[in-house]
């Protein structure tokens, strides 16, 4: 999942991409509200961590020009521990949760797991797909209850898939949900990464099929999936 960074204090900002990159997020980071505002107008995201204190353009104004393009984007703030006035005010206005400064990371990886579920549509946090699972929190995969040795980006793709089971996934927007500005990534590594994960999974009959010049979908499961057993094999 792909999140914006707004936060002005550089130390800050360095520690909290660090923790998100090692847990398997794109993150892009931005240092005042006027390219916070920007990069909202004309990209994509999963989540915004938002710091209210923004130079140029305060935080709570780059929250309400959000809300009144109709995003439903979730929206983290981050304040002042002695700043109630703003919380309110950031609440009122449309964000989903906040956070006083300082703060334990584990915590905020917590609340930023359980906004990128809300904004995926909610729903349970351990989605089965055959004999797949998938653990959100944990971000860790199984097949037949094996876990799967999967990378981050792996991890990535297969979550923007699951999102989207049965429907096309162009490579453009996987691109787009899983890497971060300046980084290049050309359609062939996109490839790579999908030809990875489809072997790691496609043992238990879960299938990544390609539509050529368009992208990728995750087959819907069925019995016609599974693999033949062993015994099933040996009685032809």
């Amino acid at each position: 999942m792909r999140i914006l960074l707004a936060e002005d204090d550089s130390v800050l900002a360095d520690g909290l991409t660090r923790s998100l990159r090692q847990s398997g997020y794109a993150i892009d980071c931005v240092k005042n509200g006027q390219d916070a505002d920007t990069a909202l107008s004309t990209q994509e995201f999963d989540l915004l961590i938002l710091d209210l204190g923004l130079p140029k353009l305060s935080g709570l104004e780059v929250l309400r020009r959000l809300r009144a393009r109709g995003s439903l984007l979730p929206v983290l703030i981050l304040t002042a521990a002695d700043s109630i006035e703003q919380r309110v005010n950031g609440l009122d206005l449309g964000a989903d949760d906040y956070m006083a400064k300082p703060f334990a990371l584990s915590e905020l990886e917590a609340r930023v797991r359980a906004l990128t579920r809300r904004g995926a549509g909610g729903g349970p946090t351990v989605i089965r797909h055959g004999p797949l699972t998938y653990d959100q929190v944990g971000r860790s995969a199984y097949i037949n209850d094996q876990m799967l040795d999967l990378s981050a980006r792996e991890l990535g793709l297969l979550e923007v898939l699951l999102a989207r089971t049965g429907r096309l996934v162009s490579k453009e927007q996987l691109v787009d949900h899983l890497c971060e500005w300046g980084e290049e990534v050309s359609n062939n590594a996109i490839e790579v990464y999908v030809h990875r994960l489809r072997k790691k999974i496609e043992v238990g009959g879960v299938r990544i099929a390609t539509v050529r010049g368009l992208g990728y979908c995750l087959e819907k499961y069925s019995d016609a999936n599974r693999p033949p057993t062993a015994a099933a094999t040996d009685s032809k």
